[in-house]
């Protein structure tokens, strides 16, 4: 063992029993963090140098590029993998990189595939780990992502970390600084004061190593940068200016740019290699650790920099080997605006047909800064590309403001037909932005424009948006007539996308008024829309199928259609609609009870997307307000305003029933009357099914009479119309215990109403436990169920009851999957929890939380 692996044995061991496990045929996740400089790079080479059972190591790495290459650690490895795999890269073909990266894992020789630097990945490359990640369990390939601890929860990174957890198949390996005793071994000799070394890097082993490579025994550099320029000035005056060329380049220099830039290309480093600042091998060089480079970089003068800038780009161009992201960037860092201008648009059309959907729109934008250097009618079609990719990465309001703009050139333009679908566009980002009346303007502009303009495609598509804005605001007769006129344009014209548009508002109106011949459609525009690689709107079909059948607390075939839908669009990197399917699982976990969940999705709530923040407002009050909790009202009342502000019945109706159900809580039933009362008339006007429901229900607890129909079999409907025995029926059916309760505590008879208190004591709904418990001491009942005590154990950390619950089976031995089917909740969410469980108690492992738990007390009580 080297000095260079100086206190990383058990770390190491770690890494290589992931490896002989993989090649058993039980693949595993490794993810290896810590600062920059700790020593990530080294452990991962050590493992290449003598990999478990002569297994194949495969090693990309993450650029820290201006905007990503899209695929680029991937792309990278095509010479090194199999003629399927490599033809998917160099073509950025998604669906066949994903089908024949399986293929390299599913060999039994065994595969490790190292992913460093994923801090710097792009979307692309990330949606194919996170794919990947989820399938190891089975394959013969080992995963290992190496990344820098110094993530912001924004970070894209973060969430596929977030999906990862702490499953059963993910090993999480955190490098921590050197001690005092190895600081003082790799010091040895050097004459250096190793308690003055150890208390400047404070064991940083890259930082460690630096200093002692640079210093002399009179002086040692006060930082790193200056450390690594020492090294550097001590070379020869030509190998400095070889070095600082290359040091602008982001990535390993391949042979063939080498002999470019470098007269004499390998042969004339030789002093640099020897100095440790480069490596060199027969593909190429590349520095020893990226800190080198950065320093080297950050050291040069503006204009020097500019320069050395300038001639990467002259020998990117003059190759003929054109990597638009990577000619993007040099020329973004030289200055070239022509260059920007000429290969941005491409950088972000190939960035969105690989779906780096976020790449797309930095490309995109770097050409729309640019707008000068193109002729109107070509600016007009990169502005709207850029919107539609702001569009797709959750960015309505920017989106929104770049399609203006677009508008406004299209009219001077004067051509109907793409005014026309510029405005559909339009109507559609006014609408995310939460800009309804712009959004409807802009949609009968678009039809009014389109209507007879020559294009029957472009004319249905207007219809079936206005078909869509329509739905919105449930008025589900308009929306029907309207769709349907577009269905009939599209079948006759053949056009499968607008098919799939209209199918998809024609069948949600259906759903809405309770007829589930909207679910067949639903289905099938999801399926035209996937068969044309039309991700938008196969998303939207299954965000209107499970929404529909949320309201209509069909649960279990919610949760189903919920799980595909997830999976597709985070595939596709469709932020928008991932963020809606988002608030779908929020609400069905508050429906299925599992509120620490809720909470967990909600929490913070969207900033960007006013719809979702408003959802997520409303599930975050509603179980505050259920579980008694501070912190109801204000989230109410904000989701209240932002509902006011969005006007549409189907934000305002959730947050009045909450609003409602919360003067109920508080004994104010005429509050709850003021309340429901408006929003029951208005959905009772616009056929509202569900949510009518719902709201009658409420104001019959209140005391108000009100008309609910006898073929409306909604569990809120029955409810509504006093058969409690049946609701409560129907809510145990659904799986919605708090209804199930809610239900029973109207019965007339005690074993019901303590049957609901058991219920409630185990959600921990306090409010409605305590009117229960009221109840039954007003019917003299004597042995009421005490209820669950308050803690007396110490909790410091903040563990929920369930985060709790989870160390309790932790500590038993039970796998995740096996706490999933205890707890009845995902395996998903119990890695959610298991992650919050080690992050509150400050442990990297199962077992060392488990340990911590014994020491607090939290595991006394079984």
């Amino acid at each position: 063992m080297g000095t260079e692996l100086l206190e990383r044995e058990p770390e190491l061991a770690v890494l290589r029993a992931a490896v002989r496990e993989a090649m058993a045929g039980r693949g595993r996740v490794v993810l290896l963090h810590g600062e920059a400089g700790i020593g990530k790079s080294t452990l991962v080479g050590a493992l290449r140098a003598d990999p478990p059972g002569g297994a194949r190591v495969l090693v990309g790495s993450c650029e820290a590029m201006s905007t990503p290459r899209t695929l680029g650690p991937l792309r990278d490895l095509a010479p090194a993998v199999g003629p399927r795999l490599g033809n998917a890269l160099r073509t950025g073909d998604r669906e066949e990189v994903f089908a024949s990266l399986l293929d390299e894992f599913a060999d039994a020789a065994g595969t490790v595939l190292v992913v460093e630097d994923v801090h710097w990945a792009d979307e692309a490359t990330l949606d194919v780990l996170r794919f990947l990640a989820r399938r190891i369990d089975g394959l013969f390939g080992t995963l290992v992502l190496t990344y820098r601890d110094e993530l912001d929860r924004g970070h894209p990174l973060s969430r596929l970390l977030g999906d990862l957890g702490h499953g059963d198949r993910v090993d999480r390996i955190a490098l921590s600084h050197l001690s005092a005793g190895a600081v003082r071994a790799l010091t040895a000799g050097s004459g250096l004061d190793a308690a003055r070394v150890f208390a400047m890097t404070e064991g940083n082993p890259y930082f460690v190593t630096e200093l002692v490579a640079s210093a002399d025994e009179e002086r040692v550099p006060p930082t790193v940068v200056d450390a690594v320029t020492g090294r550097l000035r001590r070379l020869d005056p030509v190998t400095q200016e070889h070095i600082e060329q290359l040091a602008v380049v982001p990535s390993a220099v391949d042979t063939e740019m080498l002999s470019r830039l470098v007269p004499g290309a390998a042969g004339a480093l030789r002093s640099a290699e020897e100095g440790g600042l480069i490596a060199v091998s027969p593909d190429g060089v590349r520095f020893r650790h990226e800190l080198t480079r950065r320093a080297i970089v950050d050291a040069l003068p503006t204009s020097r920099r500019i320069e050395l800038e300038r001639r990467v780009l002259a020998e990117l161009l003059a190759s003929g080997l054109a990597d638009p992201a990577r000619i993007v960037h040099h020329a973004l860092a030289a200055g070239d605006a022509d260059a920007v201008a000429e290969w941005a648009p491409r950088a972000g059309r190939d960035a969105a047909a690989s779906g780096a959907h976020r790449q797309a729109a930095a490309h995109f934008r770097a050409a729309c800064q640019r707008a000068e250097r193109f002729p109107r009618s070509e600016r007009a079609g990169l502005f709207e590309e850029f919107a539609i990719e702001l569009y797709t990465v959750g960015s309505a309001a920017e989106a929104m403001v770049a399609q203006s703009d677009v508008v406004a050139l299209r009219r001077e333009l004067g051509d109907p037909l793409k005014l026309g679908a510029s405005l559909r566009w339009l109507s559609r980002f006014q609408w995310f932005a939460g800009r309804r009346s712009d959004a409807e303007a802009s949609a009968r502009e678009a039809s009014a424009v389109l209507d007879g303009a020559g294009d029957p495609s472009l004319y249905a598509m207007a219809l079936s948006n206005e078909a869509q804005l329509a739905l919105l605001t449930h008025e589900s007769g308009r929306a029907i007539e309207l769709a349907s006129r577009a269905i009939g344009i599209a079948r006759e014209t053949g056009d499968a996308r607008v098919l799939s548009h209209a199918l998809n508002n024609h069948g949600a109106a259906l759903m809405f008024r309770g007829d589930d011949a909207g679910l067949g459609e639903l289905i099938e525009a999801g399926e035209v829309a996937l068969a044309v690689d039309d991700i938008e709107d196969a998303a939207r079909a299954s965000v209107n199928l499970v929404w529909a059948l949320l309201d209509q607390y069909r649960l279990d075939l919610a949760e189903e259609h919920l799980a595909r839908a997830l999976e597709l669009t985070e595939r596709s990197e469709f932020i928008g609609f991932a963020t809606y399917q988002q608030m779908e699982q929020a609400r069905l976990d508050l429906a299925r009870g599992r509120w620490d969940d809720a909470l967990a999705l909600v929490d913070p709530a969207p900033e960007a997307a006013p719809h979702a923040r408003c959802v997520a407002l409303t599930v975050a009050g509603t179980v505050r307000l259920r579980r008694g909790e501070d912190g109801a009202d204000a989230a109410l009342d904000e989701a209240q305003q932002v509902a006011e502000r969005l006007g549409e019945l189907q934000r305002r109706g959730p947050v009045a029933a909450a609003r409602a159900e919360a003067a109920l809580l508080r004994g104010d039933a005429a509050a709850a009357r003021a309340i429901a009362r408006p929003e029951f008339e208005e959905a009772d006007r616009r056929n509202a099914l569900p949510l009518r429901a719902e709201l009658g229900y409420l104001l019959r607890r209140a005391g108000d009479e009100v008309e609910i129909r006898d073929d409306d079999e909604h569990p809120f409907a029955i409810q509504a119309r006093g058969d409690w025995r049946r609701a409560a029926e129907r809510w145990h059916e659904a799986g919605a215990p708090y209804h199930e309760a809610a239900a029973l505590a109207e019965s007339p008879h005690e074993a019901d109403l303590i049957e609901a208190l058991a219920i409630l004591d185990r959600l921990g709904a306090v409010p409605l436990a305590r009117l229960v418990r009221a109840e039954l001491r007003e019917r003299g009942v004597r042995s009421i169920p005490r209820g669950p005590s308050t803690l007396t154990r110490r909790n410091p950390e903040g563990l929920t009851d369930r985060q709790i619950d989870v160390l309790r089976l932790l500590a038993d031995g039970l796998t995740n999957a096996a706490i999933a089917e205890r707890l009845v909740v995902s395996v998903r969410t119990v890695d959610s929890h298991v992650a919050a469980v080690l992050a509150k108690l400050g442990v990297q492992s199962r077992q060392e939380a488990v340990r911590a738990a014994g020491d607090l007390g939290l595991l006394a009580t079984r």
